[in-house]
């Protein structure tokens, strides 16, 4: 039975959850923000599952309480789901406002979340001095140069706030560098003969040039992260001459399972 329905930009979720903590309601809180959605499960007032389609628990209610647009419908309903939230709704919404601080505070120093976070200290030095949580030790191995700060979050399993707030730390302390290797290029059609084959791709010298005075690529680039229309792939590549600026050289063979033609236009950078 639906009780309780509305949009996001007449009453705030953050009201409406009070509302229902305060009536000690049992239900499912279903709200969906443009082609996102998610559920809020309550239990006697209180929020004790959340559910959306890449979280689970108390990340999911966080990530659905940020949503200021959209829709809502409360169903009173039994609730049989494990209780994966443990703690009061005002303690709930208050870190949620808290984080949400923190998120805008964080993507002012790093607004853009493709750009590769490498860490200028190796180990012990890096952590000489700095105060770090233990769950933000463990994101610091994905700095590792080639990852961007998207990559760091899907490897790490950690949100962008945790990931940023330790990146933060090591910019605050002088010891990382946020760096912006991704080369747009324009697609060109690998020559390739009897005594000349295509394993791999071609990038234009000046391009190894580049990468090669930025830290993490210092020692040298054997393979290439393209980022095409369908995902991200990683090929070994060749520098050489003969090639404009923008330009990346690809095997027929790859242009057809990519799906790529001459003139298309791929994002690449350096990949371990």
């Amino acid at each position: 039975m639906s009780n309780l329905r509305g949009t996001l930009e007449s009453i705030s979720l953050t009201d409406v959850a009070q509302l229902l903590h305060v009536n000690r309601k049992t239900g499912m809180l279903q709200v969906s923000s443009g082609k996102i959605s998610g559920v809020l499960y309550f239990s006697g007032g209180e929020v004790i599952h959340a559910e959306t389609l890449s979280a689970r628990g108390e990340m999911a209610a966080f990530e659905i309480l940020e949503w200021d647009s959209g829709h809502f419908e409360f169903l009173t309903t039994q609730v049989q789901t494990p209780a994966t939230i443990r703690r009061t709704v005002p303690d709930l919404l208050m870190d949620s406002a808290r984080l949400q601080d923190s998120r805008k505070r964080l993507h002012s120093i790093f607004p853009r979340l493709t750009a590769v976070p490498w860490p200028t200290l190796p180990a012990p030095q890096l952590l000489e001095g700095i105060k770090l949580f233990a769950e933000e030790r463990k994101i610091l191995p994905f700095f590792d140069g080639y990852r961007d700060f998207q990559d760091v979050m899907s490897a790490s399993g950690h949100h962008d706030v945790a990931v940023l707030q330790a990146a933060a730390i090591l910019r605050d302390a002088g010891r990382l560098e946020v760096l912006e290797p991704d080369a747009h290029m324009s697609v060109v059609q690998m020559k390739t003969g009897l005594f000349k084959k295509g394993g791999h791709l071609q990038l234009p010298k000046t391009m190894e040039g580049w990468w090669t005075a930025l830290g993490p690529y210092r020692h040298g680039i054997q393979n290439l992260r393209v980022i095409w229309p369908h995902g991200p792939a990683v090929e070994r590549v060749e520098f050489v001459s003969g090639l404009t600026d923008k330009q990346v050289a690809i095997p027929r063979e790859l242009m057809q399972a990519w799906g790529l033609a001459e003139g298309s236009h791929v994002k690449v950078r350096p990949a371990p």
